[in-house]
């Protein structure tokens, strides 16, 4: 029997409009994630049961315009261009209707069948926007819900009218020359699954991201007839007809928000749009994100790293898992050589499982929580706000905030969302203070931990010096590679009270990976210790690297192997040094001199090949010969201040 093929439902919608959960309503758990043909973008797919029929749905990613500006946007276009599909559902933020409409009437110009979720309904209800959803039906022309995904709220509906999907009554025309054009550019294109309209304008636009799709569909000749086309009618008007389109969309979105949406009271929430407000003050927010990083001081470093790591450590692997796998080895399996591998000096159990479970598994579980909370607060995007002017000196703006803080999270997945970031400059930028400047979520915990267990002086001495790296090689950097930073827009969403469940869903989808991620590798890093152990060439190592541990760092011998191991993930070697740490092997001062060198030091092996992926491997090579040196000499300069002033830190 052949298997009846799925009907494909596309989710699209610009970002953080709750498209993804309510993607997760829609199919539950079990989805697959795959970067987009000959990209690096990637297109969630999930399968669900709708009205008694069987779809795969996709979580296309977030955009702003269906006129590319970004790959993903891109990657979105082609998916309703070229992609086989019987169902588009427009995720829109009922509280920023006017933006969500300017890809609905894209997608009316393309002729594509869809219908509206509105989502964040409640936001938009205490934000005083009252929207009224018929209207907004009747001028679109298209099955329009008000939704809450986060409560469920509207699901049963929207399943019941998102497969009757129909064309949208959006309709406008553009002065002349733009529609001369397109009459013009359209009697040379195919057919295809959007409207050849739609593509003329794309191309009237400055799409020149359409090239490849046009070679494949069109001759030589016709894309010669229509560039001679688009540089006609560009050259009738004073501005980019790319502007000119847009500004007439916009004007006619408008005449629909006014129609069907009108400002009201508020409903009680003066104290979080007051708070918002102070979030991205130059003054007011300065204190705001001292308590933010002084509560997650206290809940990582504090109640993470000490007491959790405490519990697991001594109580669980030292006295229980550890203890008894080593009677195990030796009534079961007497066997030196078994024994040493799992439960000796670089045992498998010992050291890994400990490191990764007792040590560094707590510490990234209270951060992930943290930053769970921070995501669904709304703050992330206005400390973006905040840091703005600072990153213009860095030749950035705060749009670069965001892979910087997702880098706090995970580096890797970091530099991938480099992407969002609008020049070549600005992603070879952050991808090099990413590298250099920004510790992993594990890893971040792991320095926490330490920094709690001396002086709070060291702790400043430690973010100060690596803030004054950032800053200074981003200014380098930037003076090398000429260039301006182009305007600074962000959708900021409102203060919101993060929901329980949310944060236990994301908490827990993240140690899962972390599990998967993590553990392969510090298993991996062991064996890598036991075997050069064994071969006598970790001695060889530390002896031959011992005149910059030793002499310049002013470190033990046993820290070189914190730094070698700390390739293969960044929070093994942070994790080494925190148990040295813990076995009084670090004074204070080695503990703040040891911890700027390795959250600069050369980024994990992980890191090293997304960089070559997405930056070629010239940029990774040049970046991991410019950040080991420069480490160890920020170590050692750092090691030096602090003798020659007499710091102690005790």
């Amino acid at each position: 029997m052949v298997a009846q093929k799925l009907k494909k439902l596309l989710l699209i919608g610009n970002p953080n409009v709750g498209k993804s959960v309510l993607f997760g309503q829609l199919t539950g758990k079990y989805v697959t994630v795959s970067n987009y043909p000959g990209t690096s973008v990637e297109v969630t797919y999930g399968n669900a049961s709708i009205k008694g029929e069987q779809f795969t749905v996709v979580d296309t990613p977030g955009i702003n315009s269906l006129l590319p500006m970004s790959e993903d946007e891109v990657v979105t276009r082609d998916m309703l261009l070229t992609e086989d599909f019987d169902h588009v559902l427009q995720v829109a933020d009922t509280k920023n209707l006017r933006r969500s409409l300017v890809i609905s009437l894209q997608l009316a110009e393309m002729g594509v069948p869809f219908s509206m979720a509105l989502n964040m309904a409640d936001e938009a209800e205490d934000a005083g926007i009252e929207t009224d959803f018929a209207a907004l039906g009747r001028l679109t022309g298209v099955e329009t819900v008000s939704t809450v995904a986060t409560r469920r709220k509207g699901m049963g509906k929207l399943r019941e009218v998102v497969t009757k999907t129909r064309p949208s009554c959006l309709n406008i025309e553009y002065d002349d020359r733009v529609e001369m054009g397109v009459a013009r550019i359209s009697n040379l294109l195919p057919d295809s699954r959007i409207s050849r309209r739609s593509v003329a304008l794309m191309l009237l636009g400055g799409d020149t991201s359409l090239r490849g799709w046009l070679h494949s569909v069109v001759s030589d000749e016709a894309i010669e007839a229509i560039e001679a086309i688009v540089k006609e009618a560009q050259s009738a008007s004073r501005e980019p007809l790319g502007y000119v389109i847009n500004r007439v969309r916009l004007t006619a979105v408008d005449k629909v928000v006014s129609a069907c949406q009108r400002k009201v009271a508020s409903h009680g929430t003066g104290w979080r749009r007051r708070l918002g407000d102070a979030t991205m003050h130059p003054m007011l927010g300065l204190p705001v994100l001292a308590f933010v990083l002084y509560m997650m001081y206290q809940f990582v470093g504090v109640f993470g790293a000490g007491y959790l790591v405490d519990m697991m450590e001594e109580h669980v692997f030292g006295g229980f898992i550890n203890p008894l796998t080593t009677r195990f080895f030796d009534a079961v399996l007497p066997v030196e050589f078994l024994r040493e591998l799992f439960v000796g000096e670089y045992g498998i159990v010992t050291v890994a499982l400990t490191y990764a479970i007792a040590i560094v598994l707590p510490i990234t579980m209270t951060f992930f929580i943290a930053f769970g909370i921070l995501e669904d607060s709304g703050y992330l995007p206005r400390l973006s706000i905040m840091l703005n002017r600072m990153f213009k000196t860095i030749g950035l703006n705060g749009k670069a905030v965001l892979p910087m803080v997702l880098g706090l999270g995970c580096a890797t997945m970091a530099t991938l969302t480099t992407r969002i970031l609008e020049t070549k400059r600005e992603r070879m930028i952050v991808t090099l203070l990413l590298a250099l400047a920004i510790p992993c979520s594990a890893q971040l915990g792991v320095i926490m931990g330490m920094l709690a267990g001396i002086s709070p002086v060291g702790t400043f001495i430690w973010g100060g010096t690596v803030l004054a790296v950032l800053l200074s090689v981003g200014f380098a950097i930037s003076r090398i590679l000429k260039g301006d930073p182009p305007d600074f827009i962000m959708e900021i969403p409102p203060i919101r009270m993060p929901r329980i469940k949310n944060i236990v869903l994301k908490t827990f989808g993240r140690i899962e990976w972390y599990l998967k991620e993590a553990v392969p590798l510090f298993i991996l890093g062991t064996l890598v210790l036991y075997a050069a152990d064994k071969t006598h060439l970790l001695g060889l190592i530390e002896r031959v690297a011992s005149p910059v541990v030793v002499g310049m760092l002013d470190l033990p011998p046993r820290a070189t192997q914190a730094f070698i191991i700390g390739f293969l993930r960044r929070d093994y070697g942070a994790a080494g040094l925190f148990a040295m740490s813990r076995e009084g092997l670090l004074t204070p001062v080695q503990v703040v001199v040891s911890l700027v060198t390795i959250t600069l030091f050369v980024p994990c092996v992980a890191q090293f090949f997304v960089t070559i992926k997405e930056r070629g491997m010239k940029f990774a090579a040049l970046t991991v010969l410019f950040v080991f040196p420069f480490a160890v000499l920020v170590g050692a300069a750092l090691n030096m201040t602090l003798k020659v002033l007499g710091v102690t830190l005790q």
